[in-house]
């Protein structure tokens, strides 16, 4: 039972059970009042907690905006520059977010805490005076009673009479007194109901507000972290593709270092030990030197540089060389020196000394000077090329994987051979005969321009043709090339004509051959262009290689038959903002933005007597659509599992191929993991391709089993249907009896009993 209510007539009686139910009101206000005490503290206190953590949410943020990532070489891709702005994208969020924190913080003091002050100030403490006033008036009450019931009879009546109307008035008085005492107590004991819980509302409104503006960042922001999602992963396949090929040359460079020096416009450069002559008796004394000689200038620079003192470097001497003279061992003490004359100090040899013989021999070389002589294209060459594009015109322009797929080292080796010779070139028939197949041909032709001397886009034009591909709009890039096509060798230009007009043709039977432009680009990047150095840089320059060679072939008819500007023009640079890709497209629309097709591109094996081994494919697995035209692109990463067996290559289910893809159209990531399986319906009703391609070195069969079979998969990413046809889903939902579609890019499954359409990139094969 509550409390009980304190009645008004009670006032006059004053019975000891009124002043139970008085005192039974005080304490229920004394805890009240505790409670609010309490509330008030831990408010404070939240508040405090809330400011300090706003505080260290700005400090992260800005700790996020200040850094940036550095890139390694001269240009970043898109998806490097989105992973480089999206720091600065992460801490304007945490500021925005924590600007509805302070918001938060200021409702909290107004809503709550000042309100309950209030109340406890005004309401619970006007109770305590009324308290005081009660407790001293009944204290004087009862004090003047019993001293008049004290009072003699005896008195004179005028002093009982003036003693009795004194007690009266007093006792009126306390009565007053009481009754709105008791109103009080019963008025705050009802107040307190809503004058406590009305600010905990408000406080509850305030939170719920911030909550709920959290959300809205975070549904605003979803957009942009979906995308990044995709930026980083392709960006992780990159690097996956990029390791193995830095790994590779580390170990080609610790194999035989002096093969793969950097080429740069030192002619010579590297450590040597030079003698400094002091005053006698002191001697003399032997300093480091970090040495670089350009023969063109005679120009000899020395650095004194130890690494023992944490790398100190000293003042650097430049001076013009007269000559160079070996020293025997007979005129010093020490092995491996020579002396160099300087123009300026004649008759005063400096003493060098190189780290071995072998380093000795070669800065002899240097500063000797030679130079090497390049080979050029000849009348032999344009009959080889132009042989082989008629045949595999004639014969090959449909298979799948044309160029992707490679000849047996031995064939391709003897076909070439036979080529490059004036007295058999002639009698060898190349569209006729069936001795030579499609991919030993298109070896044999990719081998030739690999073995030139000198890439066809020359070293001269290697860095000119990649600035372009590197920034700039799709119609600079195209003006930059078409320029720099013009400034090649006569010869070169012709060649390189005749082969872009022949891949040109290729790609326009991608929908049988499989391969598009980016394809192309991917295969004859490193063909056609090479630097002249195998350095990190270089390899990080691969993919621009590729865009230059979609920009050739994509515009070929402007590059080759119209003539440039006569001015190079500038290439107008990329905006660095992170994608604001739109919603999926829907299927059904007409100019919709193109699916990817699960196309494996394997490279077959083949077995030849003579040789087990077979050209290396010079790079990866490239996109469906070109990148020049920043259209959909595909970046497989990849490899060829699988054990030979007679001419079937079985493969391995437990090692799976990954595919992503980077669609600008597509705010969904895209990332599906195919297992090897081979599959074993071929009587399905889908058109998907039925033979795919995995790149790499390849030996042995020529030949795989293909088909296809319904298999189960996991969606990887949540969807919403958005017609009839097509399935609903959350992440982890699992398909049955799923099967390729007639529509490119869509997948056939069973879902809770329910058969429909699934995006391919959505869902990850079981």
């Amino acid at each position: 039972m509550g409390l009980h209510p304190l009645e008004f007539s009670d006032c006059y009686l004053d019975s000891p059970w009124f002043r139970e139910r008085v005192r039974a009101h005080e304490a229920e206000l004394e805890r009240t009042n505790k409670f609010i005490k309490e509330l008030l503290k831990d408010g404070k206190n939240l508040i405090a907690a809330t400011k300090n953590l706003s505080a260290a949410q700005r400090k992260f943020a800005h700790s996020l905006r200040d850094f940036k990532f550095e890139f390694i070489g001269d240009a970043e891709t898109d998806d490097e520059r989105y992973i480089d702005a999206s720091l600065h994208e992460f801490s304007n969020f945490l500021k925005t977010l924590e600007e509805q924190r302070e918001i938060l913080a200021l409702s909290v003091t107004e809503t709550l805490i000042k309100p309950l002050e209030r109340f406890r100030k005004e309401q619970l403490g006007a109770v305590k005076e009324e308290k005081k006033k009660f407790d001293k008036e009944t204290e004087k009450n009862y004090s003047l009673l019993e001293k008049h019931l004290n009072l003699s009879a005896k008195k004179k009546e005028l002093q009982l009479q003036e003693a009795d109307n004194q007690v009266e008035q007093n006792r009126k008085h306390f009565y007053e007194l009481s009754l709105e005492y008791v109103c009080k107590l019963q008025e705050i004991q009802e107040r307190k109901k809503f004058e406590c819980v009305e600010p905990v509302l408000s406080f509850f409104q305030g939170l719920f507000t911030f909550y709920h503006q959290g959300y809205e960042l975070a549904k605003d922001f979803n957009h942009y972290k979906m995308a990044l999602q995709i930026n980083i992963q392709n960006t992780r396949n990159r690097f996956e593709g990029t390791r193995s090929e830095v790994e590779e040359l580390m170990n080609k460079i610790r194999r035989n270092p002096q093969e793969h020096k950097r080429a740069n416009h030192f002619t010579m450069e590297g450590y040597l030990y030079v003698q400094e002559k002091r005053p006698a008796p002191f001697g003399s004394s032997w300093v480091k030197h970090y040495c670089t000689y350009r023969k063109e200038s005679k120009k000899f620079t020395m650095i004194p540089f130890e690494h023992r003192s944490g790398g100190k470097v000293g003042d650097e001497e430049i001076f013009l060389l007269t000559y160079c003279t070996k020293r025997n061992t007979d005129t010093t003490d020490r092995r491996f020196c020579f002396d160099l004359e300087a123009s300026d100090r004649p008759g005063v040899p400096v003493t060098m000394q190189a780290f071995s013989e072998e380093d000795r021999r070669l800065w002899m070389e240097a500063l000797d000077g030679k130079e090497a002589v390049s080979a050029q294209l000849d009348k032999i060459g344009f009959t080889v090329i132009k042989k082989c594009i008629s045949a595999v015109e004639t014969r090959g322009i449909n298979d799948q994987g044309l160029y992707r797929v490679v000849g047996v080292s031995s064939k391709v080796q003897r076909l070439l051979s036979l080529l490059m010779d004036a007295k058999t070139c002639n009698e060898v028939d190349l569209e006729n005969s069936v001795d030579w197949e499609v991919k030993t041909i298109t070896s044999a032709m990719k081998q030739y321009l690999r073995s030139l001397p000198e890439p066809l886009m020359t070293y001269e034009l290697h860095g000119e043709f990649i600035i372009p591909a590197k920034s700039g709009s799709p119609e600079s890039r195209v003006n930059a090339v078409h320029f720099l096509v013009h400034k090649l060798p006569e010869k070169n230009k012709e060649m390189l004509e005749i082969l872009v007009k022949h891949l040109a043709n290729v790609s326009k039977h991608a929908k049988r051959n499989l391969m598009t432009v980016a394809n192309l680009g991917v295969v004859f990047g490193p063909t056609l262009m090479r630097p002249q150095e195998e350095t990190v840089a270089a390899i990080m320059d691969l993919k621009f290689q590729n865009i230059v060679v979609e920009i050739l072939i994509e515009n070929h008819e402007k590059i080759f038959r119209t003539l440039p500007d006569a001015t190079f023009p500038e290439p107008i640079p990329v905006s660095a903002s992170p994608p604001n890709a739109p919603p999926r497209q829907s299927r059904r629309q007409g100019q919709r933005i193109k699916r990817p097709l699960a196309v494996y591109n394997l490279c077959l094996e083949l077995d030849d007597a003579d040789s087990h081994s077979s050209p290396r494919e010079d790079t990866p697995t490239g996109s469906m659509d070109s990148l020049s035209s920043q259209s959909p692109t595909l970046a497989f990463s990849s490899s060829p599992p699988g054990l030979l067996d007679g001419n079937h290559l079985i493969m391995d289910s437990g090692d799976p191929a990954v595919w992503t893809s980077s669609l600008p159209g597509q705010s969904r990531p895209s990332m599906v993991s195919w297992m090897n399986t081979p599959l074993a319906n071929s009587g399905t009703t889908n058109t998907a391709p039925s033979a795919f391609f995995f790149p790499g070195p390849t030996t042995g069969s020529d030949r795989i089993t293909e088909s296809v079979t319904h298999r189960k998969a996991r969606a990887v990413y949540p969807c919403e249907a958005e017609h009839s046809s097509e399935l609903s889903f959350q992440i982890g939902a699992i398909f049955e009896d799923v099967q390729f579609s007639r529509e490119p890019g869509w997948l056939e499954g069973t879902l809770n009993g329910k058969r429909g359409l699934i995006p391919q990139n959505y869902v990850q094969f079981l």
